[in-house]
């Protein structure tokens, strides 16, 4: 009756290792979906600055002419 036992009480200690790992993947993944989403927000400023400073570059040298 003992081993039957242990048997059970380590699947089910499997089962709740495997939640908890799965809930700190999730957690994980969540904290790379807004560092992802605050970095593209990042480059796409910056992506503007430099179309920005382009335009304004061109326009000073249609300007020497």
């Amino acid at each position: 009756m003992f081993w039957p036992m242990l048997a059970i009480a380590l699947g089910f200690l499997g089962i709740a290792v495997l939640g908890v790992l799965g809930i700190r993947v999730f957690i994980e993944a969540e904290r790379l979906g807004r560092q992802v989403t605050h970095t593209t927000q990042r480059i796409n400023r910056a992506a503007e600055d430099l179309e920005r400073a382009a335009t304004d570059l061109a326009h000073t040298g249609d300007g020497l002419r």
